[in-house]
């Protein structure tokens, strides 16, 4: 069976990451796709869960990390297109970067879009109060800001159409310039 390959569709809330890989999902050039929510992974927890925003809510985070990337990896062998939608900044891919030796075909694109376009977009979509919900938002747009050897792997979607973004992200994938070595 041949080896599926790995797409981590990646940013701040409101650059268009879950749109998009629902839609690349569909759409995949590979027999079998799965788009990979990571926050569905939080919503597991049933007892004893901790906001992931939270500072003491690290180990509970690094478990559930954990537990999407190896989810990924089967889907992967089992010859799927694994479409991962989730904030997985460069904080986070060690692990990505490990299973390329592993002849895991892993691309990484990062969606980004302006502060007030982000803001706009995110702050609509209240999941906690407004006060809190524009702190996080913030808060991320600044960790996805600056990506030193990442910004080869941002696409702005800032005046991107939905279709824009995805056929945007087609390109980098078939390029090959969105692949972690």
């Amino acid at each position: 069976m041949k080896m599926g390959r790995i797409v981590v569709i990646t940013g701040s809330p409101g650059t268009g990451k879950t749109t998009a890989s629902s839609i690349l999902a569909k759409e995949s050039d590979l027999e079998k796709s799965v788009c990979m929510h990571t926050d569905d992974f939080y919503h597991y927890l049933c007892k004893g869960a901790i906001p992931p925003y939270l500072p003491e809510s690290n180990e509970q985070n690094l478990i559930v990390i954990e537990a999407f990337f190896e989810a990924a990896k089967r889907y992967a062998r089992g010859g799927y297109d694994v479409i991962v939608d989730g904030i997985i900044g460069p904080w986070f891919l060690e692990p990505w970067q490990n299973i390329v030796h592993e002849n895991y075909e892993v691309h990484y694109i990062v969606l980004w879009a302006t502060k007030e376009e982000t803001m706009k977009r995110a702050v609509q979509r209240l999941k906690l109060d407004r006060k809190t919900n524009t702190e996080l938002v913030e808060t991320m747009w600044e960790q996805f800001s600056d990506l030193g050897i990442y910004e080869r792997n941002v696409i702005d979607t800032t005046m991107h159409s939905v279709e824009g973004t995805v056929s945007a992200i087609k390109e980098r994938i078939a390029s090959g310039k969105a692949l972690l070595l």
